[in-house]
């Protein structure tokens, strides 16, 4: 859990206290997620010791002849709070504490925004429990409450925001029979960050629901379809809702076994599908 108390260092001292200039510090916390969170504009930003902490490691990685990008996440990854903050995350979901989970969730959200706590915090703590699934152990209910957590703080760090006029619509959906929603649920809510509203249709959508939720809007609609097991990703799919979208993005492991036509790009990964989301289509949709 971050401690905001800790977090008393303005960018200013932080450069005379390393010897960098302010505006290497703020280019590092925009392009690399060290320091403040970046997600509240105008904000008085301040640095704990963490944060100090880290950046004496990316400095001294430069120094040794990393790149700066390489640094950064060598020192975000040697960071102790975030072995710290995973450690305490698990433990609340097997002690089945889920006001704790969601509050070290928001606090984390607060901090180092979607994509970084889900890359971070959240999915290593899922592919823990599931190791341990595959090792034997039940903990259904453990990985539902941390289910619940992550999506209960997505939606109160990042509600859905009013979209601009000139922005196609987004609609996210998992197809027919497919219930692994949270993958979605966090690209909506980086997708809130950022200032674009993505409705989100949820789990197991069928064909028919996907082409009338298109039709209901007044222009093409930008559609995110989601598939984790091959069962669930079909062609057929593709062909129902390909022609009322304006654009047609798959993603999910499930997609791996289906020929994929050109107007159907595969994204692989949460960045990805932003940079792509975040890209005018033909005809500027």
């Amino acid at each position: 859990m971050v401690d905001q108390g800790s977090a008393r260092y303005a960018v200013g001292a932080v450069a005379k206290r390393l010897g960098v200039p302010v505006a290497t510090l703020r280019s590092w916390n925009q392009r690399y997620a060290i320091g403040p969170p970046r997600h509240r504009p105008g904000a008085h930003r301040r640095y704990s010791e963490s944060d100090i902490a880290t950046l004496r490691r990316m400095i001294a990685l430069i120094e040794a002849g990393a790149t700066p990008a390489g640094a950064a996440q060598q020192a975000l990854a040697e960071a102790p709070r975030v072995s710290e903050g995973r450690s305490a995350l698990l433990v609340a979901a097997e002690q089945l504490e889920p006001d704790v989970a969601l509050t070290l969730i928001m606090a984390r959200l607060a901090r180092d925004g979607v994509v970084t706590t889900w890359n971070r915090l959240c999915r290593p703590a899922f592919e823990t429990i599931v190791a341990a699934q595959d090792a034997g152990r039940g903990l259904i209910e453990v990985e539902h409450l941390l289910s619940w957590a992550v999506i209960a703080g997505l939606h109160r760090m990042f509600p859905p925001v009013r979209r601009p006029g000139s922005q196609p619509p987004v609609l996210l959906a998992c197809t027919a029979g497919e219930n692994h929603v949270l993958p979605l649920e966090v690209l909506r809510a980086a997708l809130a960050e950022r200032g674009v509203v993505a409705l989100l249709l949820g789990a197991a959508v069928p064909d028919s629901a996907l082409t009338e939720a298109l039709a209901r809007h007044d222009r093409p609609c930008v559609l995110v379809l989601w598939s984790q097991l091959p069962a669930t990703a079909t062609a057929g799919t593709l062909r129902a809702v390909r022609e009322a979208a304006a654009r047609l993005l798959v993603a999910g492991p499930g997609w791996s076994t289906v020929r994929l036509p050109p107007e159907a790009p595969y994204v692989a990964t949460l960045e990805e599908a932003l940079e792509v989301l975040g890209e005018p289509g033909p005809d500027g949709a």
